[in-house]
């Protein structure tokens, strides 16, 4: 089967271009690096051409909510319509948990009109919605810091490893379309202050975590399950402590 993975270079678009070679899939890693533009148009038709399967990791070069939402809008635009001009079967979406609601995250907002398309659009859809990845779980404390104190809501949050939405995203990629949405997420609930502290304690980060009600998340305002699954997700199997665990092992290596 060729599977077309659209953002193939990033974090999670490699490990599902590795994933799908090793099962014996033509994996085509589409990127601007490698030519192939979801913007502009670029690449798509020859990329896409003989493809069954398009799965779309890409992702907006900024969080700011004009330009995301021009951004998902666009390149989904464009895709759904290379894709039906090629006779692609399945398009797999990865978006966010929360993007079902009404949300008071601009970049959720943004994710939320992408989605929308895809619905709207002929080619049959998965859409699959992950929690935060741990990879990003430091990049979320900077976010929140000021001088040495980390100020973060009192919310709930169950990240996910990168390995595992990989593995996800790719059974379902490799499966009929679900023309709906699943949610995926990580093992463990925790709260925001917990799950900082975790990692803050294995890489001895002096910085003072505080549970802030009036903190936000990217600047916008979440209550307690914001960030988490609404119904009944698909849980990975890494937990956020072993993950740390290797991660600093692999640091100080």
């Amino acid at each position: 089967m060729k599977i077309v993975v659209i953002g193939g270079s990033g974090l999670i678009g490699s490990k599902l271009v590795k994933n799908f070679g090793t099962q014996g899939h033509e994996a085509v890693a589409a990127s601007p690096k490698s030519g192939v533009n979801s913007i502009t148009g670029e690449g798509l038709a020859d990329a896409l051409k003989g493809a069954q399967v398009v799965v779309d990791v890409s992702n907006s070069p900024s969080f700011e909510e004009a330009a995301a939402t021009e951004f998902f809008k666009t390149a989904t635009r464009n895709l759904l319509t290379y894709e039906a001009a090629a006779g692609v079967g399945h398009h797999v979406a990865v978006s966010v948990v929360g993007t079902s609601e009404q949300s008071s995250i601009p970049y959720l907002r943004a994710k939320s009109a992408q989605e929308e398309l895809i619905r709207r659009s002929s080619i049959p859809y998965s859409i699959v919605q992950a929690t935060q990845f741990f990879e990003f779980v430091q990049s979320i404390a900077d976010s929140a810091t000021e001088g040495n104190k980390v100020r973060v809501p009192p919310a709930l949050i169950q990240p996910i490893a990168a390995d595992d939405v990989a593995s996800a995203v790719g059974r379902v990629a490799l499966n009929s379309p679900l023309n709906s949405t699943i949610e995926i997420a990580g093992p463990e609930e925790f709260s925001f202050e917990e799950l900082v502290r975790h990692s803050f304690n294995a890489r001895k980060d002096p910085r003072e975590v505080i549970v802030d009600p009036q903190a936000g998340y990217f600047g916008a305002t979440v209550s307690e399950r914001t960030l988490v699954p609404r119904g009944k997700a698909q849980l990975g199997e890494t937990h956020f402590e072993d993950w740390v665990k290797r991660t600093v092992l692999r640091a100080h290596a």
